[in-house]
């Protein structure tokens, strides 16, 4: 079976470069019509241009593709308003979102400035709540609608200097676990990528051996697949240099504890117990976590619920 968008009409946003540049290509490649999104900033966000997106849409034409450029910025709901408002006039709807645009500000945690913890914030967090939030009406009027959204291994596992980065990248998780849940009944699937390709974010950080590897073109296919109308929906893939992995947030089975040992004393006594992953579980959402430790309760006092 070939995966196929005919029909499609996808904005990815920060489609100027890098990993943008690489979704929009093959949505177009295809057969979606693509908004190709992009401020035009500078690594940091700061400045903004339509040059980087125009270049893309003409490869698009080139080979034979629909697309057209737009310059707003996902940190602004008006804007992100008016780029969903210009794409449904030109073509009747907005079925795909790939939110993929993102700054870098980073600083150790001690020198960051507040300024900068925020603006991160602003473009990668808020910046995808927006663009989610002007595309959900419409996406559930006509009971259809694919979003994937960027978080990071830094958000998931941490890395130094990236406070902002981070806290960012974490919150997209939280942001599709709800959107997912909220999306079933309309056909509307939001997933998760966590990407790690050589960008003008990563290009400082790699050697040149393992950048060649790291092409965007290789994080493409697993965008595409969470896309596409038989996507899974709530699930993270990690991707690069032609690895694919999916990543569960696991809970241990846990232990519970009898009211006479609700102390930190018997906490650090049965640790070893309590952190036992070997019957670890991934969640399917927030209440489960509450029946689990009823649940646990009841057993260990021989009550029936």
């Amino acid at each position: 079976m070939t995966i196929r968008f005919d029909g499609r009409v996808a904005i990815v946003t920060g489609a100027g470069n890098g990993l943008g540049r690489a979704h929009a290509l093959g949505l177009a490649a295809r057969g979606a019509k693509v908004v190709v999104n992009d401020f035009g900033g500078a690594r940091d966000g700061t400045g903004g241009s339509m040059t980087a997106a125009e270049t893309v849409v003409e490869e698009i034409r080139k080979a034979g593709g629909i697309a057209i450029a737009d310059g707003a910025d996902v940190s602004n709901f008006e804007q992100v308003k008016a780029m969903v408002d210009k794409a449904t006039a030109e073509w009747g709807a907005v079925d795909i979102l790939c939110a993929n645009a993102g700054i870098l500000r980073d600083k150790s945690f001690a020198k960051m400035e507040l300024a900068d913890f925020a603006k991160v914030l602003d473009v990668h967090l808020v910046g995808s709540f927006y663009c989610c939030k002007a595309v959900w009406d419409g996406m559930r009027e006509r009971n259809y609608g694919r979003i994937v959204l960027t978080t990071s291994s830094s958000g998931m596992y941490g890395n130094f200097g990236q406070a902002n980065y981070g806290a960012a990248k974490a919150g997209m998780i939280g942001l599709m676990n709800v959107l997912a849940a909220e999306g079933r009944k309309t056909d509307i699937r939001v997933n998760t990528i966590s990407p790690t390709a050589a960008t003008r974010m990563t290009e400082e950080l790699l050697p040149p051996q393992a950048l060649a590897l790291m092409k965007p073109d290789a994080i493409t296919p697993a965008v595409l697949y969470l896309l596409s109308q038989d996507a899974p929906t709530r699930t993270i893939m990690g991707a690069g240099a032609g690895s694919f992995a999916v990543v569960k947030l696991l809970e241990s089975e846990g232990l519970n504890l009898p009211e006479d040992q609700w102390t930190p004393d018997a906490i650090a006594a049965h640790f070893a117990e309590i952190s036992d992953m070997s019957k670890a579980q991934a969640l399917e959402g927030a209440f489960q976590q509450t029946q689990k430790y009823v649940a646990q309760a009841a057993a260990r006092l021989g009550l029936k619920m």
